[in-house]
């Protein structure tokens, strides 16, 4: 299933097929529609987890006003991706916390 219209942003353009990567899995999505659109239609439904308790949070809002689906965006942190365009070859990970998963 894929968003089509966004409450804040409107109808969506579909612009070009593209791959981006999620914490380095290979996907793909529109070019312009939010990051969120793009991993939805992925399956993707998990894009944090909480700092403190470690609770796995989603696209809530959609409009940019929270920050439940803030997520690492081309080695960025805490970028809203139901706001934030896809573009080609954007690297999107998980964000755990303030930031990415520490290695174990």
């Amino acid at each position: 299933m894929r968003i089509t219209e966004h409450p804040i942003l409107g109808e969506f353009n579909k612009g070009e097929k593209v791959k981006f990567y999620f914490d380095g899995k290979e996907m793909e999505g529109y070019e312009g529609e939010p990051i969120a659109v793009a991993l939805k239609a992925n399956g993707v439904m998990v894009h944090r987890y909480t700092q403190k308790l470690g609770m796995p949070r989603g696209v809530f809002c959609a409009i940019g006003r929270c920050t439940d689906c803030v997520m690492i965006v081309n080695g960025r942190q805490n970028i809203r991706t139901c706001v934030t365009p896809l573009e080609a070859g954007m690297d999107v990970k998980t964000q755990y916390g303030k930031g990415a998963k520490e290695a174990e």
